[in-house]
């Protein structure tokens, strides 16, 4: 059990600057990879995940990857369309101008949907991490 001083030490926030809107920040972050951060002032920081992010997602693609649609009823298909549209305006990209693959037909594809769904949650991890930045929760490094 922790002492009632170390109770008060646990509950106090960490510092940080906050901004105004931080709920701005969230959404940017996710629609375009690194925009949160970018907004927050972390310019090297956007850069890296916006560079990182787009590779992924690119040889996601390129490895003809499959793009997920919200309506298949497959629970790991539903999974799949979550992580990709994590990507935000990329995913949305890629459903309207068709790209990337409907089906997995070989193991290079599989390894694509991959790229895919695991850029889509590094962008959500990124965005969620602009906003605790934006909101003060975390101490800006």
């Amino acid at each position: 059990m922790a002492s009632p001083s170390q109770q008060q030490q646990i509950a106090q926030p960490i510092p940080g600057e906050k901004s105004m809107f931080p709920a701005l920040v969230l959404l940017a972050g996710w629609l375009i990879p690194g925009a949160g951060h970018f907004l927050v002032g972390k310019w090297v920081r956007a850069l890296l995940l916006f560079a990182a992010i787009l590779t992924m997602y690119l040889t996601g693609l390129g490895l003809s990857g499959k793009i997920y649609t919200p309506n298949t009823g497959d629970l790991l298909d539903m999974l799949g369309f979550v992580g990709q549209l994590g990507t935000g305006l990329l995913y949305v990209l890629a459903r309207f101008f068709g790209w990337g693959a409907t089906s997995v037909i070989n193991a290079m594809g599989d390894y694509g949907t991959k790229f895919l769904v695991v850029g889509g949650l590094l962008n959500i991890i990124a965005a969620v991490d602009a906003h605790s930045l934006a909101n003060g929760r975390k101490a800006s490094l």
